[in-house]
């Protein structure tokens, strides 16, 4: 199965979809066999359902739950978190005020026998839509210094680190370092290519009329793939990135497939983990 612009999905990653769309906030475990199933829908083997599931134990973000001869999994508590960082970023795109002009720029020197945490600490900095300069340099058009400090506390690096908040005074300057620090083309690219492959089921401000299963498919790929728009969009003042308008298109649609498709395609998850 792949993304919309032709990147293959990675079933680890399709999981945490699944987790954070059908389970959170609805069921306190799922059936591994339903997750299973629900991943050969989207054409993974279940030998690699069942080899995702296994890591995504190994990485604490689910866990094991035996029911007499069943295997079900809980969502843990570290990934509820994350699952609610992600939610708060998903749904609020393109709500950010980017004219308050405060910009957030953090170097760091981490020791290479510190690696797991500078990969750490640039997944979450990715995350809060924040560019790369460097291998060390990272800079946001946001605010995000309470963010980052703790983020630096919590991974115990705050000493190998040094963050600067101020405000910019043009725009002329910032464009070289823009273009290095986002493929602001490819985005656009991006957000086009989400509109193409969903526009097609929004007509009038509603979802078209679709069965459960063709529901649950559609909701839960537009879901997995605008998931990644906040990692990649900084949501840059528009004489810096126009981006405004595509980025709205593509909100709008997920919007209206998320909420109008919700009942068929739980309906369909449910009937596929319910145990048996």
């Amino acid at each position: 199965m792949t993304g919309a612009i032709g990147e293959p999905f990675q079933p680890q990653d399709l999981v945490i979809t699944l987790l954070g769309t059908y389970v959170r906030g609805f069921h306190e475990t799922v059936w591994s066999g339903g997750l299973v199933v629900l991943l050969g829908e989207f054409g993974f083997s279940h030998g690699a359902a069942r080899v995702a599931l296994t890591r995504l134990v190994r990485r604490g973000l689910i866990a094991r739950v035996r029911s007499g001869r069943l295997v079900h999994y809980r969502i843990t508590d570290r990934a509820d978190r994350l699952l609610a960082e992600g939610d708060g970023r998903i749904f609020t795109l393109g709500t950010r005020r980017s004219a308050e002009g405060t910009w957030t720029l953090l170097w760091h020197q981490i020791p290479e026998d510190r690696r797991l945490e500078r990969s750490r600490l640039a997944r979450r900095l990715r995350f809060l839509g924040f560019g790369s300069m460097q291998d060390s340099v990272w800079v946001s058009p946001h605010d995000h210094s309470p963010e980052v400090s703790q983020l630096l506390s919590d991974l115990g690096v705050a000493q190998y680190a040094t963050m600067f908040s101020s405000r910019v005074a043009g725009v002329a300057g910032l464009r070289s370092l823009v273009g290095r620090a986002w493929d602001l083309s490819g985005l656009a690219e991006r957000y086009d290519a989400f509109c193409g492959e969903f526009g097609k089921y929004v007509w009038r401000g509603r979802p078209r009329r679709l069965d459960d299963f063709s529901a649950f498919m559609v909701r839960t790929r537009a879901v997995h793939l605008f998931r990644g728009f906040p990692v990649l969009d900084p949501e840059l003042p528009e004489d810096l990135a126009p981006l405004s308008a595509p980025r709205a298109r593509a909100a709008e649609i997920f919007h209206v497939l998320y909420e109008g498709l919700a009942a068929g395609s739980r309906r369909h998850f449910d009937r596929v983990t319910a145990a048996r």
